[in-house]
Parts: structure tokens; sequence; C-alpha cells
């Protein structure tokens, strides 16, 4: 008998090719495998996708002979995910609703509902790797999500499996394709997670009011109008109006919020920070509990973003700062910042 035919896990399938992909692999390799499509909850205003994704993901598990159910963590979504980051951008911060996406549904409520079905493990179909105690980065650097996984503890990792984190995505679809699963050629989500493909602004302003206020250059010189600083990021080109006729035509991006006065300061240079500047982290969530209280290793504040490298250093109150020693890191607040040493995920913070 195969030794994981005595494995039982469940496997979040979202009608994607990656999770259908990750549990026909699964099931390739003998293991005791369930199908489960977590069912979220979705605004009104929002075309609704997710019956043509449950479809889908039951064609698969049909496909695969392997039982199927749909588990409802409506409530654990909205509370924890959503109200959250409507929260953070009220206060002017930046969230990343997809890292908290991970830690309270997929790898949160879903795992807590297996476990008392006796599941051995979940699945996902992120592309991540793990040895059942570190996070390590996707053989395929393009589509690596370790960014959003930065949560996870290695008390998570021992019951988790990600069947494609050593795979590329050419070979996954290719995969799908000698399996002949019906969600082959289907086309990869984009947006936020579980929702789907929407403009941040446009689900925002459903929940927070627009206000007009002022765009300032770095002079304090008034040159155009914005419909509310918590709508945007630094860093960001697009969404605000300069209407003053006395400037270049050169981009701007904004490089301050002022959420008390609700004016957004742009400027034609980019935001940076300087070489041995620092700034600070709260929140912090180690995959290993052995962490030092300083660290030299390397740090990406955004999803894809050229990593930098950094000094962390435990500071007051749970609190550590972060030195910039080298690239392209703009520190956003609310943001997670995600620090690694080599192909090794060592977790993140959220900036303050």
């Amino acid at each position: 008998m195969n030794e994981n035919s005595r494995k039982k896990v469940f496997v979040g399938m979202s009608g994607g090719v990656d999770s259908s992909v990750s549990a026909y692999l699964l099931k390739k390799a003998g293991y005791d495998v369930s199908g489960v499509f977590i069912k979220v909850w979705q605004p009104d205003f929002i075309e609704c996708t997710s019956k043509e994704d449950r479809l889908d993901a039951m064609r698969v598990a049909a496909q695969l002979d392997i039982p199927f159910v749909t588990l409802n963590l409506e409530k654990e979504y909205k509370e924890e995910v959503i109200d959250y980051m409507i929260h953070e951008y009220k206060e002017g911060r930046t969230p990343n609703p997809d890292v908290l996406c991970n830690r309270e549904v997929k790898f949160g409520g879903f795992w807590k509902w297996a476990k008392e079905r006796g599941a051995d493990f979940i699945a996902t179909g992120h592309y991540a790797r793990t040895n059942g105690k570190e996070l390590l980065t996707a053989i395929d650097t393009l589509k690596d999500q370790t960014y959003f996984l930065w949560k996870l503890t290695s008390d998570d990792l021992e019951h988790v499996l990600f069947p494609i984190g050593h795979l590329l995505k050419s070979e996954v679809r290719s995969i799908a394709k000698e399996g002949s699963l019906p969600v082959a050629l289907k086309k990869d989500s984009q947006g936020l997670c579980f929702i789907g493909n929407i403009d941040i602004k446009e689900f925002l302003s459903k929940y927070i009011k627009e206000k007009n206020g002022d765009v300032v250059d770095t002079n304090n010189n008034i040159i155009g109008k914005h419909s509310g600083v918590t709508f945007y990021t630094i860093g960001e080109r697009h969404g605000f109006n300069v209407s003053s006729k006395d400037i270049s035509s050169e981009p701007f991006y904004v490089v301050h919020k002022d959420v008390t006065r609700n004016i957004l300061t742009v400027s034609h240079d980019r935001p940076q920070l300087a070489l041995g500047d620092t700034f600070m982290i709260s929140n912090l969530s180690l995959v290993r509990k052995d962490f030092p209280h300083k660290l030299e290793c390397s740090g990406r504040g955004r999803y894809r973003a050229e990593l930098s490298t950094i000094t962390l250093k435990e500071s007051e109150g749970g609190e550590y700062t972060v030195r910039k020693n080298s690239g392209d890191l703009i520190p956003v607040s609310g943001q997670s910042l995600v620090f690694y040493k080599d192909d090794n995920c060592l977790g993140g913070g959220i900036i303050l």
C-alpha cells in the first residue's frame, strides 16, 4: 500500500488551474484527497464569479474522482479581511488584504475545519515551497507568492503542502493539459483575494466617502485636486488631477499624504529612502522562533519588488528598526515588509 494513502489531505480548490493541478498531483501521489471550495463574502455590487468558479472546481473534482465540499467562511473573510482593509485605508495606510486572507481564511479557518475532520494536511495552489518547518521561495521566481505568506509559522507549515511550488507556471499548464483537466486553459484570476478583478478605488468608494482636496508640490503650491487622500498610495502616479499650466508634463508621484488636512503632496521625483535611513515595522511574525535581535538580510516592501539589503534590529515594544543598506526599498505605511535569506522566507512585519 502507498504510504501516502493513509494521509488525508484537503485541497483548497478555487476553480483555477493552480489549485486543480495541486489536487491532481496529490491524487497521483496516492494521498487521500478531498477538494474544498471556500465560499467567502462578496459585495452585491460586484459581478459574482464564485458560482462559475465553484462549478469549475467541482468538474475537476469529479474528473479526479475525489470528494468535493463547499466550506462557508463568509463571516471570517468579511470581519478579518475586508473590515480590516477598509479601516486601514480610512486611517491613511495601504494594507495587504491577501496577507490576512491567507492567515485568517486559507490557513486559519480552513485548517481548523479540516483538522476537525481528521485531516493530516491542507494544500493550496500557492507558488511556494516548504520542508515542513521553513517557508521557501518557489522555483518560478516570477510567480513566487511567499510575500503573501509571511504570517505562516513553522507550526502552520507542519500541516501545509504546496504541490506546485517546485514547478514553473508553464509546467503547471502542461500538467493540466496532460491530465485533461477542464480548467487547463482557464485564465489566471487577478485582483483582491477571492473577490477578483476590481479596481481597489472603486471598491473602497462604496465604503469611504470621497472628499475632494488639494494636490500640492513639494513647495506647498496648489497644483491640482484629488478625491480623498485615503484612496492613494505613496509612489502612485495616477488618479489625481494636476491643472496648473506652469509645470512640466513629466509624471508626478505621490510622496506624502496628510490625512488630517486631506492634502496630497506630489513630486516629479520618485519617493525614495536614502541608504542608511531607517523606518519602523510592527506586528512582526516569524516563520521560526529562533530569530536574532539583529539580522542582516534582504527585504521586499511590495509584491514582485526587487530585494533590498536591510538590517533588522529589535526596538522597544515589539517593534523593529529597519535600515536600508542597498536597493530601491520604499516604505509605505500599512504595507508588508517581508525578509529573506537566499530562498528562505524568514517572516515579515507591517510598515509603520
